[in-house]
């Protein structure tokens, strides 16, 4: 169950992501344990996470990004970095949905 909403809610970023005219470069990008949800193009390259819920009883979505999570997020992006993006300016983003009232939130540069 957990993989379907997790799977809905990256579908329902690239969506949001690509009207604003980010492109989808990879999803779900994996490097030894980390993964990153979305990796997208623009003139930065974006590394996006995707958090999903359902309603906010226990806080934002946003704020259910850990700083291990973070940590491990830029360590898998630097692999990224190294193998294809040497010379591209990087942001890391933070995709937060709420399904209760269907609000997208896009937070651009939301840690380093």
């Amino acid at each position: 169950e957990n993989k379907v909403k997790g799977k809905l809610g990256e579908a329902l970023a690239k969506k949001h992501l690509e009207s604003i005219g980010i492109k989808i470069i990879k999803e779900n990008y994996r490097y030894k344990r980390g993964k990153i949800d979305l990796i997208g193009s623009q003139p930065t390259i974006d590394f996006i996470e995707v958090k999903y819920r359902k309603n906010d009883s226990y806080g934002n979505p946003e704020d259910f990004v850990s700083k291990r999570q973070k940590k491990n997020i830029i360590q898998t992006a630097d692999a990224d970095i190294h193998q294809i993006h040497k010379k591209k300016d990087i942001r890391f983003d933070i995709i937060s949905i709420l399904v209760s009232d269907e609000t997208i939130i896009h937070l651009e540069d939301a840690f380093y």
